[in-house]
């Protein structure tokens, strides 16, 4: 097996901005991870990957959210209510395209079942998605229910596998294996002390750059250019949810920085939220005026540097962890491989440098 490397292990390193001690979005406290990865066979190349902002009832004690869209060619359950009120009740659940219903059924069942919840009648899930198609029978009605509700179960602080896992089991990006991926920055004290994560599910294409530079021997000019991209941003940064909508629409420049094409048949999707206890929406706080911690506008703007330079190095974390693949272009129905990006030319151009 040919050896993977993050992107800062070969010192690519997007930005100035300190990173977290894992780089990744479990780097916000409390914040949890899980996937639940299916690999079997020649044709299921697929799974789901779950993040939950704290370890505790979601549904009571909501934290506060915004949403920004660039290309609004996907589905993504839950975004009306997201925008509407602000605020995150659920896991937030990635996986494939056709596999949108079972997930929302997923975090309805595990929703509806923690303590607390007895009476609880109306839940609103919030579920992404990107088309894995090109390496998965998608079709097939996986992940079911009960491996989704795995991911959310098995949801942990620590290290996030990234690669070819999760939801991005059976991803392209750029005409490459694509995949999770994920990064965090640290604010210094005079501005905050925050920290800021960012997961992605990488699906799309374009012109790859690598940290402001362009590899012709690594562009596909072939690749298709449609495909889609789920953006997780996490802070303990005390945000409103306008702030937070912000906030989100700001990865989009990271995703940029890339070479993303930005298509007419992309998925562009961010959310982002907040884990501060000083903003969560507890049944207190929602049951009438209550003072709430909140950042002003004029101290956004490391916040809004720190996602740009998060967002982009998971990208290219998601890209150079994952291996090559070998799966079923379900649009064909022909067996299919898709090539990792290789590292080679990446390590050759830095050792002249």
């Amino acid at each position: 097996m040919i050896k993977r490397f993050r992107a800062r292990d070969l010192s690519i390193s997007p930005g100035h901005l300190p990173i977290g001690p894992l780089n990744a979005i479990t780097d916000v406290a409390g914040l949890l991870v899980g996937h639940v990865t299916l690999y079997d066979g020649d044709r299921l190349r697929t799974g789901a990957t779950a993040i939950r902002p704290h370890s505790g009832n979601l549904f009571q004690d909501k934290v506060p959210a915004g949403l920004a869209v660039l290309n609004g060619y996907g589905k993504l359950a839950g975004a009306t209510q997201l925008l509407e009120l602000g605020e995150l009740e659920t896991p937030i659940v990635l996986t494939n395209t056709l596999a949108v219903g079972r997930a929302i059924e997923a975090v309805n069942q595990w929703t509806l079942a923690q303590p607390g919840n007895e009476s609880v009648t109306s839940v609103n899930a919030v579920v992404g998605e990107t088309n894995d198609s090109r390496l998965n029978d998608i079709r097939s009605g996986h992940p079911t229910v009960e491996q989704i509700m795995a991911a959310i179960e098995k949801a942990s602080d620590g290290p996030v596998a990234e690669g070819g896992v999760g939801a991005g089991t059976g991803t392209v990006a750029f005409g490459f294996k694509g995949g999770i991926g994920t990064s965090s920055r640290r604010l210094s004290g005079p501005q905050g002390g925050y920290t800021l994560g960012v997961l992605v599910q990488s699906n799309y294409g374009g012109d790859l750059r690598i940290d402001g530079r362009r590899y012709a021997e690594l562009t596909k000019i072939e690749a298709d250019t449609d495909g889609s991209i789920m953006i997780v941003l996490a802070t303990d940064a005390p945000l409103s949810d306008r702030n937070l909508g912000r906030l989100a629409e700001r990865s989009f420049a990271g995703l940029a920085r890339t070479g993303s094409a930005l298509s007419n048949g992309s998925g562009d999707y961010a959310i982002a939220f907040s884990t501060a206890e000083a903003v969560r929406r507890t049944p207190s706080r929602r049951g009438a005026a209550a003072e709430v911690a909140d950042l002003p506008n004029d101290r956004m703007s490391p916040l809004f540097q720190a996602a740009i330079e998060a967002t982009e190095e998971a990208i290219l974390n998601s890209l150079f962890i994952a291996e090559t693949t070998e799966g079923y272009d379900a649009g064909r129905r022909t067996p299919s491989r898709i090539e990792a990006l290789p590292l080679d030319p990446i390590i050759r151009s830095l050792n002249k440098g």
